[in-house]
This record gives C-alpha cells, structure tokens and sequence, in this order.
C-alpha cells in the first residue's frame, strides 16, 4: 500500500537535494525518511532515486512519479490548511512571486511581522524581476508594480505607486532642464527593460501621450535604473518607492514637464478560477494596512 508519508518524503527529498537536508525540513530522523523511501520504491515496484556518497538524481520512473507526486503532497498541504483555517487559524504553505528592488525596500519589512503573528504559515517568497506565470510557474499569486493585461489573473489593489521623472543634478546642470515634453525628446533616457522604451506614458488633457527620450540605457532592475540616473547617465522614470529616498538625498532631482507620468498601482494578483486561501486574502490585507492610502512612502517624500 501507498503511504502519503512516503510520497512526503520522497518529494521533500528532490526538492531539498539530499535526505539529511529533507530530514531537517520534516523534522524527522535521517533514517525515518530513508525507511518511508524504501517502503514508497517497494509499494511501487521501482526505483525513484539513484543514490551515491555526493548526490542525488531522479530514475526515469523517478521523473515521471515527481510531477504527480507533488501535486498530491500540495493538495493535501492545502487541505488541511483550509481545514485549519475553518478554525481560525492561518496555516500551510503559500508562494508568491515579487519583483527585487520593491521586495526588499517594502515587502519583506511589511511581511516580517505578519509571519510572526503566523508562524504556522510557510511562505516561499520568490524575489525575481522577470515576469512569471503566476498559473504555470505554480504561484499562489504574484506582486506587481504597474499595468497587468493578463486576463488570467485577479488582481487586488494594495496601494498607489506613483512615478517620478528624474535625473541627477549633474547630469541637468550639463545638458539641461527639460521643461515640457517636447523637451524630453532632446535627452538621454534610463530604461526599465521589462516595460521597454514605451513605458514613459503622460497624462494631459487630451488623453495619455507617449514620449521616447534617446535610449541611453536598459536595465531590468529597479535599484540598477535608480543608480544609472544617479550616476548621471540620462533620465529615469522611477517609482516613489525606489527614487524618494535620492531625491531627498539630493542625489536626484525630479523633473516638471508640466503633466504627470501615468497613475499606477502596486497589486497582487492570483490565478483566475482559483478561489484565494484565506491566509492569501489575509496576508493582501496585512500589506494594504502596512502600505496605507496613500502609502507611507509617499508621505515621507512630501514630508
């Protein structure tokens, strides 16, 4: 007979790399999980893992039992998740995705209490700047900064995210202030590749307007963007989040052009035709009180 502990065993195995690594992870003795991966190879009649002195690897069989082996493993995890949290108690595993430089400015010190008031939640926090599949990829919901066309996806509001047009004052003091749009066409411009050189979209009374400055440079991280236009290379447009801190520096300045970059929102989202645990609908909370409205720091630049 098949045991779930053994199916447990076998996939914190593959994914911890080793046996004493899964071991620590469930909490077992070393040998308690080689038993249940022996029981687990016998109930099935093959091999699943080839085992040396230095590592592991995956048998055919191995490879082919994995895939549905987790999905029971997770299946199960969220089970008795909800069943916890018919009681009133936030627990079991949740993965979210988030891109790098908001992640470590914001999410994560907004996060850190809320898991210790939690400490039964086990959150994979996947900090990455390249734009996941929150379905495919296996994400419980994914954390964006900007626009989201993907109607596969959910989303709910957790704060404003308003941008900045800005440069360093060496960088103005060379090649000047630009002071309407039309201007902007004259200067070199700081790209975040993920959005492109369409990305610097205005509001005016006629409706949004795009502006393409001389691509100066392109870099898909948000810190990396932050400190070309510090370093003086060209424009950036940057969120409040990531450019307030050097503008009250004076390592940047922000720039008038007379219209405001588009309005923006720091979301997250989640797979359509998947009703959200209560602990993911718990944790959208948390951040949005965290965040607040408008966020703090946007406040703290106006301050």
């Amino acid at each position: 007979m098949i045991k779930v502990e053994g199916i447990a065993a076998f996939v914190a195995v593959v994914e911890a790399g080793s046996v004493s690594e899964a071991a620590r992870r469930l909490r077992l003795s070393k040998s308690v999980v080689s038993e249940r991966l022996a029981e687990l190879e016998k109930a099935l009649g093959g091999t699943l893992l080839h085992r040396t002195t230095r590592k592991l690897a995956l048998t055919e069989d191995g490879a082919v039992f994995l895939e549905r082996a987790g999905r029971i493993v997770r299946e199960i995890e969220e089970a008795a998740a909800d069943m916890a949290e018919r009681r009133g108690t936030l627990s079991g595993p949740i993965r979210i995705a988030a891109p790098v430089t908001f992640g470590r400015m914001h999410l994560g010190p907004a996060l850190y209490p809320f898991l210790t008031a939690h400490p039964d939640i086990r959150l994979t926090l996947d900090i990455d700047d390249r734009r996941v599949d929150a379905a495919s990829d296996g994400y419980d919901a994914i954390i964006r900064n900007g626009p989201l066309a993907d109607s596969r996806l959910v989303a709910w509001k957790l704060a404003p995210s308003r941008r900045l047009l800005c440069a360093s004052p060496d960088y103005l003091a060379r090649q000047g202030m630009p002071r309407s749009l039309a201007d902007l066409n004259n200067h070199r411009g700081i790209f975040y590749t993920n959005r492109g050189v369409a990305d610097w979209r205005f509001q005016t009374p006629e409706g949004a307007i795009l502006v393409r400055a001389k691509p100066a440079l392109g870099i898909n991280n948000g810190d990396m963007l932050r400190d070309a236009a510090i370093a003086g290379l060209g424009i950036a447009l940057l969120p409040a989040f990531i450019a307030g801190p050097a503008i009250r520096e004076g390592r940047l300045a922000e720039i008038d052009v007379g219209h405001r970059p588009e309005a923006e929102f720091i979301y997250m989202a989640h797979p359509a035709g998947r009703n959200p645990s209560a602990k993911l609908r718990a944790i959208a909370d948390h951040l949005k009180k965290s965040f607040g409205d408008p966020p703090y720091w946007d406040i703290a630049d106006r301050a």
